[in-house]
């Protein structure tokens, strides 16, 4: 199938396949005789695999590694796992990160009173956060 076809199956810009195969995340596809890339059955689950990967905000390395044991059949789970479980805990300290902005940015705007007075605890909580200006 060309590009625009595998693109759509796999759920992803042509674009970034183009990106993809270039870099070699995914094996260079065949060309025909005009010179237009050609994708096969599993090229594209490849990439839906890494859109998948992508999506769980896997770095291009690290979709390089989980690819390489997707395709080696005598692979260790626990090789799966440990890149997993590695992204699972980013995730977790991100969200740690975002709940406290929550809580602070929260405090603010409780403590803000919203009427026609210039003072303001948003204000002075957004420039005291780093020392202010």
């Amino acid at each position: 199938m060309n590009i625009s076809a595998a693109s759509k199956a796999a759920g992803l810009p042509a674009k970034t396949v183009r990106y993809y195969a270039d870099i070699g995340l995914v094996s260079a596809p065949s060309r025909t005789d005009s010179g237009y890339r050609t994708y096969d059955d599993g090229a594209v689950r490849k990439l839906v695999f890494i859109r998948r990967a992508r999506e769980f905000g896997f770095s291009i390395g690290e979709c390089r590694e989980l690819l390489s044991l997707y395709e080696d059949q005598n692979r260790s789970s626990a090789d799966v796992k440990r890149i997993a479980t590695k992204r699972l805990e980013e995730i977790a300290e991100k969200q740690r990160g975002l709940q406290s902005l929550h809580d602070e940015l929260a405090h603010l705007i409780e403590a803000c009173r919203g009427d026609n007075r210039p003072d303001c605890p948003i204000i002075d909580g957004l420039g005291n956060r780093y020392g202010g200006l």
